[in-house]
């Protein structure tokens, strides 16, 4: 069925892609700071998680603003911020606070997408006449390819293409400029008409964020996600740096590639994995964390790229089915009013596991000098206790509320 609003969540797609190359393009990238600039392995890994401080805050605030001001408004916000973190990041290769400030605008670009595209388009997509669950696919599918595709192609341009430190970001502003020129044909879906006296910090109010299954299961598993990733595609290129053939920028993007490539096939297949009567989803979860911990300790202790390239992919697909389970969890937990604003503190604290490699960085720069494999077997045991945890917190809150249209 053909109507006026058909084909327009392609232009908030070609958005959601452009602010997901952006955030990712810098995680590569890492291994050359590390080898270009003066600036010691923690500052370099504290920058990865930098842009956390713009994702959480805009997470939190831009889905309940969308509400009151549409969506339009604060979507067009992304690519301008996807752009300027760019431009930020291309001009301060040799400085921290201006990468700092980059990351921050990659992340509040991010936050937007997430918070605010991934509506728009299921928004579009209700309206055009596309299936159920259309919306949500092609939101998740826009991310993931951006992620995916961004660190792999930044990875190889700043290996063997000219200007490595600026023509990776110079792709993302001309990438984020288009699409900030698509947008401004797509129709309005959120046309507020509320004439209430409603407060807008009432409008923040999340009533289900102290459900005692959320916090003893759901949140508990969220930084698990993208530790992970960070994990996969931080600490393990840069333990094999030495060892990767004169190429540790191209290995690092392969890293990426490999467990954001592992992390997106497992989605598809997690919601089968997945029981809305129990905890069998973030148990699996868990348990794939711990092995690919067990496997990154491994590999960083024999410096085997294979290896490496095993717990990524490993690693990925722990990241993935953390992701999918957390979200199939919160959409059980959360009221109707509530289920955005849950999903926005499960996203926040997703993120918060970007802070691993800076925190393993400080403990092997430390006095006490933990090696690597020592804090990735430790890893595998937290994730075994986390999982003592959630079953202990299955027990006490079970599911009080099975869906039949859960979905991610």
């Amino acid at each position: 069925m053909t109507t006026r609003y058909s084909g327009y969540w392609a232009a908030v797609a070609a958005a959601l892609f452009a602010s997901a190359w952006g955030g990712n393009e810098f995680t590569p990238l890492l291994v050359m700071y590390r080898q270009t600039s003066n600036m010691s392995a923690v500052v370099v890994d504290a920058l990865l998680f930098t842009y956390v401080l713009g994702i959480i805050p805009t997470l939190l605030i831009a889905g309940p603003l969308s509400d009151r001001v549409g969506r339009k408004k604060l979507m067009m916000l992304a690519p301008i911020a996807a752009a300027l973190g760019s431009l930020i990041l291309a001009v301060g290769a040799h400085s921290a606070g201006l990468l700092a400030v980059g990351r921050v605008f990659s992340g509040v670009a991010l936050g937007l997408s997430m918070a605010v595209g991934g509506t728009w388009i299921k928004e579009l997509s209700d309206l055009d006449g596309s299936s159920a669950g259309a919306g949500a696919r092609r939101a998740a599918m826009s991310l993931t390819a951006g992620f995916g595709i961004g660190a792999g192609v930044a990875g190889v341009l700043a290996q063997w293409g000219p200007w490595p430190t600026a023509l990776p970001y110079a792709i993302n502003v001309a990438m984020a400029i288009v699409a900030l020129l698509l947008l401004v044909r797509v129709p309005e879906t959120r046309h507020p008409v509320r004439c209430d006296r409603r407060r807008l910090a009432d409008d923040f109010r999340i009533p289900s964020v102290t459900n005692g299954r959320f916090l003893t299961v759901v949140l508990l598993v969220s930084p698990w996600v993208f530790g992970a990733c960070a994990v996969a595609y931080a600490v393990i290129p840069a333990v094999m740096t030495s060892h990767t053939a004169g190429a540790p920028i191209a290995f690092a993007a392969l890293c990426c590639v490999a467990g954001l490539a592992a992390g997106f096939g497992i989605q598809s297949v997690g919601r089968r994995i997945d029981d809305p009567t129990g905890v069998r989803g973030v148990v699996v979860a868990l348990v794939v964390l711990m092995v690919g911990m067990l496997l990154a300790a491994a590999a960083a202790n024999a410096l085997t790229l294979w290896l490496a390239l095993v717990a990524a992919t490993v690693l990925g697909c722990g990241y993935g089915m953390a992701m999918i389970s957390g979200l199939l969890e919160v959409q059980r937990i959360a009221g109707p009013d509530d289920l955005a604003g849950l999903t926005a503190v499960f996203y926040s604290g997703t993120y918060l596991g970007f802070a691993a490699p800076a925190v393993m960085a400080w403990f092997a720069a430390s006095s006490w000098a933990v090696t690597y494999p020592s804090m990735l077997v430790f890893g595998a045991v937290a994730a075994v206790v986390c999982l003592a945890v959630c079953l202990l917190g299955h027990r006490r809150y079970p599911p009080a509320v099975i869906r039949e249209d859960s979905s991610a």
